[in-house]
């Protein structure tokens, strides 16, 4: 066990932010030094975002573990991850959801696909995650609909597409703001086909999600 992991993990529990035993041990396991570019190797275990090429960044550790916690992430989900980055996120929520669950990851920078791939593949996720190129802010319909979604980068408001791909009690997380890192973290559930409950969880700051129902590029 890497001792500046351990430490991180306990100080994000210690400040609220890690609440289930089984997202405390998913950070624990897998090593967010795998998922970042090699010159940032010693700011792995800060709980700060890194940038990891192309204007993009890996999520601070304390927003995996919000995004983790509030999904409600069980054993065998089927998730859709909007924005791969270098795979760090998908990584953990497949740790999750275990080997009879799968993360279909969208990134619409091939680079940072390719990437991803890579550091899964060589971390052992290969098998649980899916990472495909494309326009996340349409979702996946040949997988849909999914128990799980969560979104990495912000749009102006929840693209309608990922509402539709959720399963009925299904839960989403997506920022909604400016594309300029003042946003609002958005947490829906499908109560019907028609219908969906909606909180407000704060403040947040991620890359803009460009796309048809994002920003324009």
């Amino acid at each position: 066990m890497n001792d500046r992991r351990q430490e991180l993990v306990e100080n994000l529990e210690h400040s609220g932010y890690i609440h289930s035993s089984r997202v405390k041990d998913a950070l624990l396991k897998v090593p967010r030094e795998k998922f970042i570019p090699s010159d940032k190797l010693s700011y792995a275990y800060l709980d700060s975002p890194l940038p990891i090429g192309e204007g993009q960044t890996i999520s601070a550790p304390h927003m995996v573990a919000i995004i983790c916690e509030k999904l409600d992430l069980k054993e065998g989900m089927k998730v859709l991850e909007i924005g791969t980055g270098f795979g760090y996120n998908a990584a953990v929520v497949a740790e999750i959801v275990g080997v009879n669950g799968h993360v279909y990851s969208l990134e619409r920078i091939e680079s940072l696909a390719e990437k991803a791939r890579e550091n899964l593949k060589r971390t052992g996720y290969e098998d649980q995650v899916t990472v495909v190129v494309g326009d996340g802010s349409r979702g996946y319909p040949d997988e849909a609909p999914f128990d799980r979604i969560y979104a990495t980068a912000s749009a102006p408001k929840v693209p309608e597409p990922l509402k539709n791909q959720l399963i009925t009690n299904g839960k989403l997380l997506s920022p909604v703001g400016t594309d300029h890192y003042f946003q609002e973290l958005i947490f829906i559930r499908r109560i019907s086909e028609n219908d969906f409950e909606t909180q407000k969880l704060g403040g947040v700051a991620f890359v803009p999600l460009i796309g048809k129902h994002g920003w324009p590029e």
